[in-house]
């Protein structure tokens, strides 16, 4: 079984898939400028929720790209669901090589998916390609809460401090113009509604040939939770304004 494949499997119960909550997506969507007819590309839609609820609030355009089918299925039935056919496109595909118009942005996202460039930094150069000279970004990124973080567990994720976080940034030329913390309830809710798919799928395939690996995965991800997780890891909204001030007249 894929990596993928595990999280489709976990999510299940799951409509934003960070450890967030719909309130703060919506606060981000303020801080972030976002109005009628905004143009918004995110990176990583998985199930389009961040999506609708900006349509729903604020009257956004765009278009949401996810290399899972069975996210992108999900994610277009919500749209239909909610009437946002016309407004908002699901596109199967992966991130990095999706093709879009440079610069022709309000708004680029990527929530928890930087991977989809292999890292923090170069996600913000590929987002900063598809936003207008007046746009912005909005990153979702975990971060070590501390540098003491045990080497078993630091070794085996490609994590970085805040102020790691800040540097690279500012190395872009970004400025964080906002920040929006996950707390402890925004992680239980997000690891635990994770448990609950994988225990129902478990349930539901008793004699399933990759069974096992399934229950390894539901292991792994709770143990690191209650080892590591709870006490080193953060997770935030980062709104990111391009540093225009110092630019000459």
């Amino acid at each position: 079984m894929q990596e993928l494949d595990f999280y489709s499997i976990a999510e299940r119960y799951l409509e934003l898939i960070n450890p967030t909550s719909p309130e703060k997506v919506i606060e981000a969507g303020k801080y972030l400028g976002l109005a009628q007819n905004s143009r918004v590309i995110d990176f990583g839609c998985g199930y389009g929720e961040p999506l609708v609820l900006w349509a729903r609030h604020f009257g956004i355009v765009g278009v949401g790209i996810d290399v899972r089918e069975q996210a992108v299925a999900r994610a277009r039935r919500k749209m239909t669901d909610n009437g946002l056919d016309g407004r908002i496109e699901i596109v199967c595909a992966r991130g990095a090589e999706y093709q879009f118009d440079k610069e022709a942005f309000d708004i680029a996202i990527c929530m928890g998916a930087s991977f989809i460039w292999d890292g923090f930094r170069p996600t913000l150069q590929a987002l900063r390609t598809a936003i207008k000279p007046s746009g912005k970004i909005l990153i979702g990124e975990p971060y070590w809460i501390t540098d003491a973080v045990p080497p078993q567990y630091a070794f085996r994720v490609r994590i970085h401090t805040e102020l790691e976080l800040l540097d690279i940034c500012r190395c872009e030329g970004f400025d964080i113009a906002y920040i929006i913390r996950s707390n402890d309830d925004d992680w239980a809710h997000y690891e635990a509604g994770n448990w609950q798919g994988l225990i129902a799928w478990l349930e539901e395939n008793p004699s399933h040939a990759e069974k096992q690996e399934v229950i390894d995965w539901f292991r792994k991800v709770q143990d690191d939770y209650f080892r590591f997780g709870r006490q080193y890891l953060g997770f935030a909204l980062y709104i990111l304004n391009p540093i225009r001030y110092l630019l000459e007249d």
